[in-house]
């Protein structure tokens, strides 16, 4: 799992559309299971699922139909479509409120929904961008949870977040992005190590040392 780290405004969701083939990048390719985002991207947005800052459903449908309306739309037929709803918000810990309109969740719990829609097309790499921004503790928990569980299935993640706790609690590798640009790359300890100890060493302070002002400035 790797963590995209920085503070608002760093880049990490424009890094994000570019990489989900929403945006087109001035310069350069990333390639994603040997496919070329700028060249191929019918083939790569088939291997990924995108959980977008902003929330991406419809309100108005139950989470289930929210989940089926995507699943049809990923190409799944119907009762493939029926199962992966199930198993998915089983997974994010909503399968309890299946029937219910989206409109009457909490933020926390519409953030959820939109992670269980973008593992409905069983995609080999999933980015999560700033998934617990402004959410209650219960689903942030659920959201550790199922991403904890994720990567132990194997599934790759991409995770951006201006919370270094949540990077340091779930991801393998960081990598530091300020004004743009990537400025250092590292697992967690590794990091840390650089300026102290690491069990002591928090990873705000290394983007501290790093860029010389506060993650929240």
């Amino acid at each position: 799992m790797f963590g995209l780290l920085g503070p608002n405004g760093a880049g990490k969701t424009t890094t994000i559309r570019m990489l989900s083939t929403v945006l087109k990048a001035d310069s350069g390719d990333v390639t994603i299971g040997g496919h070329s985002v700028t060249n191929d991207s019918d083939a790569v947005r088939e291997l990924i699922g995108v959980c977008p800052q902003e929330l991406a459903l419809y309100p108005e449908l139950s989470a289930t139909d929210n989940l089926m309306f995507f699943g049809r739309m990923a190409g799944l037929g119907g009762a493939e479509a029926k199962e992966a709803t199930r198993s998915n918000l089983d997974r994010v810990g909503l399968l309890d409120r299946a029937g219910d309109v989206v409109d009457k969740f909490s933020g926390g719990m519409k953030r959820r929904v939109n992670i269980a829609i973008a593992l409905m097309s069983r995609p080999q790499l999933l980015f999560l961008d700033e998934p617990t921004v402004g959410i209650d503790p219960q689903s942030r928990n659920h959201i550790f949870e199922t991403v904890l569980k994720l990567r132990d299935e194997g599934m790759t993640v991409l995770y951006t977040t201006h919370y270094m706790e949540e990077a340091d609690r779930l991801c393998d590798r960081i990598g530091v992005i300020d004004n743009g640009k990537l400025i250092r790359l590292g697992a967690p300890k590794e990091l840390k190590s650089e300026i102290g100890d690491p069990e002591q060493v928090t990873l705000e302070e290394v983007f501290l040392n790093l860029t010389g002002r506060s993650l929240r400035d």
